[in-house]
């Protein structure tokens, strides 16, 4: 059998297994699995670099897939390579199995990437690609490697292209070889009655290098790939075009391709036939989930040679090692995840009384150079949320040069969280994105996806309410720390809080808020930091070692044996209580403060501690800046909240505070209205 036969065959079982799981699941996607059969096979058996008894291997190639309908391409090329056995193909989209409808990451079993939402999957791509660079520019080009994206219409489609786009290109990330599966077919109509861009001079327009090709034609993916693997200056853009459906056949026998219908309908259930399909594509209708015997043997063939070529690889790591002991060693602290175990928080000075963004920008400004992995990105807000505390200490990434910590993701908040999670899921690095908490709404598609994926990205959002003033109702974050509560209540697949939600009171809690970001490995972090300056919570003692309470969730800040109420709030308004409890206090009503920096660890803890921070026997009370429901379930039945039922305005801060009812004194007096006195 010639090696063109071989390919053939190969790529012919990829497309009965792609048919036979959608129909025997009754649901999915097939006719772009089907198109894409032939790139896959070639990337995966002649171009991508990967230890087949080693999954987890960090040099290895990444495949990144965009368009997760496509999962039965991508779990039926794993399943050639032996990475899932053949009832895992079976089981597709059912309870328990590990073929689910739409790809989530599985490092051990070959998948790089959680993908489904368009557009997502090849952000994280670009991200990855950028962490690998930036390995590559700390420890030597040993360690070279590519990332491949597979990208469908949907994807080019989504507005967040176009940040990866433009990023990609400028950077010069020549390591981000992509494929556009262009098979003119979108799930309900044809391409042609929604766009008539011309893709790859929008691509070449972003500084991409691009080529136009067969994408169902051996020869001409192989000499693309070839060239894309050559380039040494940008981006590498291969449009393919491919057939929706290839393969398929009506009940006569004849071809049944290129079909709207094969997108997102079983083949049984459009005009082919499935039967004459399998059976035409050399499959078994008794038993199609079968590996042709002969492409089983292709497969071994093909893994016996990734090996020798894995054995050169890791014999070039080895010798750089022995060579490069103390690099090493970094390098392999790099890929824990971990920050050094010399960074002394308490030991990072703040000044008082400032907006905890500054109090941000200061730790920043600390961990520069000591946390050399950290890659800190701004979508052009550098400057407000202060992320420069750490770009003033560090290089920027320019293109071609990657030697650096900081990204100017310009305005595409979208697409530099995405990328985030690319960077991330690469590994080797701590990703950080900065910009207004109003922004954060675009930002959610991505960190609904790093808490998916059980991610470590750190999210900054400053200007946090209503006292972003002048700015108006556009920008004065209302209902936005509710949503992120929300996610502190959404479990990940382990059964954890699927993210980690940090609004601090002081500069101290700050500096710990922090503290606890680059600790948390398991999940994303938001900090949740504001514009304005806030006057810091008074302490006895030291009020850093105070601040460590917050680790908990949530701490007494003042205690009163005979206190009437407990006041209880997170951010500025900590603050505002204290203001308000001096006050109170002038009246001969105690009060117990509660500074609540992440409601969802606070209810991790042990119930003894929570009663004892949160006395249910007495009143509570309850400010925010937000949503009243931020804090609804923290006051129980019988407490209460004040907080924003409405959207902002535009003034000043301070005179928002007195119209909204946020002074101290207008507190004291919502206190008392609630105690009846």
């Amino acid at each position: 059998m010639s090696n063109h036969q071989k390919d053939q065959r190969a790529v012919d079982n990829i497309r009965v297994l792609s048919g036979a799981m959608v129909e025997k699941a009754k649901s999915g996607h097939p006719g772009g699995a089907m198109g894409g059969a032939d790139y896959i096979h070639i990337l995966y058996s002649e171009f991508l670099k990967f230890d087949p008894d080693d999954t987890r291997w960090p040099f290895r190639d990444r495949f990144f897939l965009d368009p997760g309908h496509m999962s039965p391409m991508l779990y039926s090329q794993l399943y050639l390579l032996g990475n899932y056995a053949k009832e895992d193909i079976a089981n597709f989209r059912q309870w328990g199995s590990v073929t689910p409808g739409h790809p989530e990451v599985d490092v051990e079993r070959g998948v790089e990437n959680t993908s489904g939402p368009l557009g997502q999957g090849h952000a994280m791509g670009a991200g990855a690609a950028l962490a690998a660079k930036f390995l590559g520019a700390k420890f030597g080009g040993w360690m070279n490697h590519k990332v491949y994206a597979f990208i469908s219409d949907g994807g080019i489609q989504e507005e967040i292209s176009q940040g990866v786009g433009r990023i990609a290109g400028y950077l010069k990330l020549n390591n981000l070889i992509m494929f556009y599966d262009s098979n003119d077919v979108q799930l309900s109509t044809y391409t042609n009655e929604v766009t008539a861009e011309d893709t790859a001079k929008k691509y070449e327009a972003w500084g991409w290098k691009v080529v136009s090709i067969d994408g169902n034609d051996h020869d001409q993916i192989r000499k693309a790939l070839t060239e894309a693997n050559a380039e040494t200056e940008k981006p590498f853009l291969i449009i393919g075009k491919t057939i929706m459906g290839k393969g398929c056949k009506d009940a006569d026998g004849n071809p049944y391709e290129g079909q709207s219908e094969l997108h997102g309908k079983p083949i049984g259930a459009t005009k082919a036939s499935y039967e004459k399909t399998i059976e035409g594509l050399g499959g078994s209708l008794e038993d199609p989930f079968v590996i042709f015997p002969d492409v089983a043997e292709t497969y071994q063939e093909i893994l016996t040679r990734k090996r020798a070529e894995v054995k050169a690889e890791k014999a070039k790591e080895a010798e750089w090692r022995a060579a490069n002991p103390e690099l090493s060693a970094k390098l392999d602290h790099f890929l824990t995840g971990k920050i050094p175990a010399d960074i002394d928080f308490s030991a990072i000075p703040q000044k008082a009384n400032v907006a905890s963004r500054d109090a941000s920008a200061a730790v920043m400004g600390y961990l520069a150079g000591k946390v050399e992995n950290l890659i800190v990105a701004s979508a052009d807000l550098a400057n407000s949320d202060k992320t420069d505390g750490y770009l003033k200490n560090v290089k920027a990434f320019t293109p071609g040069e990657f030697d650096a910590n900081f990204l100017h993701a310009g305005v595409c908040e979208f697409s530099m969280a995405a990328m985030a999670n690319g960077m991330a899921l690469h590994g080797g690095v701590i990703p950080v994105v900065g910009t207004f908490f109003i922004f954060s709404d675009y930002q959610k598609p991505a960190y609904r996806l790093s808490s998916l994926m059980e991610l470590p990205v750190i999210y900054l959002w400053t200007h946090d309410a209503f006292r972003v003033g002048e700015d108006g109702p556009t920008h004065q974050p209302i209902e936005q720390e509710a949503q992120l509560r929300l996610m502190e209540q959404l479990k990940n697949h382990k059964g954890k809080r699927s993210m980690l939600a940090l609004r601090p009171a002081d500069t101290a809690e700050t500096t710990v808020a922090w503290k606890m970001a680059l600790e948390n490995t398991e999940t994303p972090t938001g900090l949740i930091l504001s514009r304005q300056g806030i006057t810091d919570v008074p302490s006895n003692g030291d009020r850093y070692q105070d601040a460590l309470q917050a680790e908990k969730g949530a701490y007494v800040v003042k205690s009163s044996a005979d206190a009437a109420v407990t006041l209880l709030a997170n951010g500025s308004e900590v603050s505002t209580l204290v203001e308000a409890a001096a006050l109170l206090e002038k009246d001969g009503i105690n009060v117990n403060i509660v500074s609540v920096i992440s409601e969802g660890l606070f209810r991790d803890q042990p119930a003894d501690y929570q009663r004892s921070v949160l006395d249910s026997s007495k009143p509570v009370f309850g400010l925010t800046a937000g949503l009243p429901v931020t804090l609804a379930q923290l006051v129980g039945a019988n407490g209460t909240v004040f907080g924003l039922d409405h959207f902002g305005y535009s003034a000043p801060a301070g005179v928002l505070d007195e119209k909204f009812g946020f002074t101290g004194a207008q507190v004291y007096g919502e206190v008392k209205k609630y105690l009846g006195k």
